[in-house]
């Protein structure tokens, strides 16, 4: 072993400890990993970028711009209404959502298309007296099985071609994946319909209104007027006990006080820190005379009120001051613009009235954090949700965990289920900027018919241009994104919020990595290893040994990251062999798109963490009969279809 494949390995085994331990996002390791390559010498600093001007780069980044054009036209939501049943048997309606999960997935992002169809698995779940999370782990699945039936249906896929491409066997078509991808997607959801969803854990009671997501933490205002001011904890647990709900912190001074010292007496402007269930929320608040510490209270209405007029009342005075005595035989005419402006002024304030909410009905609603929501990391006192949205945040739900932390300073993570208040056009608009799913099912929109027309025409035409080798992938996707732009199919200003800089950085870095992998042999060291202690030479078991492990490392880490490290394995496996190198690749594409096992091994897993109230060792009990069947029906497959 050379001292550069000692160094690549070293830097690989610490990159996927980093992915699998998770303390950094998976961009910024990736990132670390690709400059500890430049700083050893393994990559040279001129070309440690290239990565980024890879055709899988820019092609997935295409690709999230289409996703979000199918999802503005409102076509997919009108599809999923009529597509899945919610009444009549409950079999019949898992698969309908699941396999229409499948589908979408293939020709757009997968965590697009499980946020889309959330709202509806929550009706299902609620139409057959279920927890959701029996709805939920079967669309998850559903979703990531149909990412590997195309090339452009998850980013693995556009990987693997791209190392086919760099072994000068130039790039998969559109559709190579689909004779293995789709037998093995078509048997996984027929298991998940048939036998999966019943193996899945029932964590939360059934026949709740909305998304189950267990009980919430929220922060309570004791005001003068308040039943709770001057009563001991004993006493306000005794109020609770008909309610659902209990006291499990008390903030005095941005101190906590325990809970456990029943006799302590609470004041007015302590915060209590109460636990309940959602439907018992309102009624435990009610019943205290408390009000919600993100809620703005009466006081904070009169100064804003306040501060309105004072406002006007020196824009007047500018106003008068500027009035010039040469005018006076005018003064009628200034009158009649004075009472103009007036009116302008009420006419502005009734659109500042209308956006912040005021006078509108402000409603509740639960809002789950996805994984690549800009939210993850940051807390409500750092957003500043009533200036920049006119909401507020009144609970946070994180299953698996308890914490008793200030609700304005606790940093929400991906999975975390959200209680906001606020108007419907102003939680729509925080939902849409910041990356949140709504756990609700939302209101039926009509569609913007010509738009949804023109975005599955330009969308059928960039997947022909690419089927029938016409354009290369990139170009075909990059030509209909354009065209997404210049028809408005996606505004302008959502334009570069509908690409995950996060993937995008993942994707540059790791190519460069793995190419380096390549160049100093390690790959070739590993395959010589798994061939002499494993394989014993045998193509089909190496070809199923490959299969394995990548499935098992897209368990635990960013299934790109692991077909990135993986493919250049596969070639090299398939090059000691000498066998057919596609039927490795092909292998390494089906492994990446099975993370079943955990909660972590793919993004619509974690997006149902928190909603379905799974813990980490729940993915399991269906997941590891899955992938079992992956692998029974995926190696005679590629045997079949891409023979060594």
């Amino acid at each position: 072993m050379t001292v550069d494949q000692l160094t690549i390995l070293t830097i690989l085994a610490v990159t996927m400890v980093l992915f699998i331990w998770g303390p950094w996002r998976h961009d910024l390791v990736a990132l670390g990993a690709l400059l500890a390559c430049v700083f050893t010498g393994l990559i040279e600093p001129e070309s440690a970028f290239n990565g980024f001007g890879h055709p899988a780069v820019v092609t997935v980044a295409c690709v999230l711009i289409l996703s979000r054009g199918l999802q503005n036209t409102g076509a997919m939501d009108v599809l999923a209404q009529r597509v899945v049943p919610k009444t009549g048997n409950i079999g019949l309606s898992i698969f309908a959502l699941t396999g229409l999960g499948a589908l979408m997935s293939g020709f757009m992002n997968n965590v697009g298309a499980m946020a889309l169809l959330m709202p509806v698995a929550a009706d299902v779940a609620d139409k057959h007296d279920l927890p959701p999370g029996k709805v939920l782990m079967p669309l998850s699945f559903g979703t990531i099985l149909g990412g590997m039936t195309t090339l452009i249906g998850t980013p693995p896929n556009l990987i693997v071609s791209g190392f086919r491409a760099s072994s000068g066997a130039g790039t998969f078509g559109m559709f190579d994946f689909t004779p293995v991808g789709l037998v093995v997607a078509l048997l996984g959801v027929l298991f998940v319909t048939l036998i999966g969803w019943r193996l899945v854990p029932a964590r939360s009671q059934a026949g709740a209104a909305t998304f189950d997501t267990g009980t919430y933490l929220t922060e309570a205002l004791i005001e003068e007027k308040s039943a709770a001011a001057g009563k001991s904890l004993r006493e306000i647990a005794q109020m609770l006990d008909s309610e659902d709900a209990q006291v499990v912190g008390v903030v005095h001074n941005d101190a906590r006080v325990s809970p456990a010292t029943p006799w302590h007496r609470v004041n007015t402007g302590d915060i209590l820190v109460i636990e309940a269930e959602p439907e018992a929320l309102t009624s435990a608040v009610s019943s205290l005379g408390v009000r919600l510490a993100g809620e703005p209270g009466e006081e904070e209405k009169k100064e804003e009120e306040k501060e309105k007029e004072s406002s006007k009342e020196e824009k007047s005075k500018e106003r008068s001051a500027k009035k010039d005595k040469e005018v006076r035989e005018s003064k009628e005419k200034e009158k009649e613009k004075e009472k103009d402006k007036e009116k302008e002024k009420e006419k502005e304030k009734e659109k500042e009235k209308e956006k912040r909410g005021d006078g509108a009905d402000i409603q509740l609603r639960e809002l789950v954090v996805m994984p690549d929501s800009a939210l993850v990391g940051r807390t409500a006192q750092f957003l500043r949700l009533p200036a920049r949205y006119q909401i507020n945040l009144l609970a946070l739900s994180r299953q698996g965990r308890r914490s008793v932390r200030r609700l304005r300073s606790t940093p929400l993570l991906a999975g975390d289920a959200l209680l906001m208040m606020g108007t419907d056009d102003n939680l729509n608009n925080f939902a849409r900027e910041q990356g949140c799913v709504p756990l609700a099912q939302r209101a039926i929109t009509i569609p913007n018919k010509e738009k949804a027309a023109i975005a599955l025409v330009a969308m059928a035409l960039a997947v022909g241009g690419a089927a029938f080798g016409l354009l290369p992938a990139a170009i075909s996707f990059a030509t209909c994104a354009l065209a997404f732009m210049l028809l408005k199919v996606v505004p302008l200003r959502g334009l570069y919020e509908s690409i995950d800089g996060s993937v995008i950085v993942l994707l540059g870095t790791l190519i460069s990595v793995a190419e380096a992998m390549e160049s100093t042999g390690a790959a070739d060291l590993v395959a010589q290893g798994m061939l002499d202690n494993l394989a014993q030479g045998s193509a089909v078991i190496a070809l199923a040994l490959i299969l394995i492990i990548t499935m098992t490392l897209s368990d635990f880490m960013n299934n790109a990251a692991t077909a990135a490290v993986m493919c250049s394995i596969a070639l090299s496996v398939a090059g000691q062999l000498d066998v057919n190198p596609d039927s490795f690749l092909m292998a390494v594409a089906i492994g990446a798109s099975c993370a079943f096992l955990t909660p972590v091994g793919h993004q619509n897993n974690t997006l149902i963490l928190g909603p379905g109230g799974f813990e980490f060792g729940d993915y399991w009990r269906m997941g590891l009969p899955l992938e079992i069947l992956v692998v029974l029906v995926g190696v005679p497959m590629l045997l079949w279809v891409w023979p060594l």
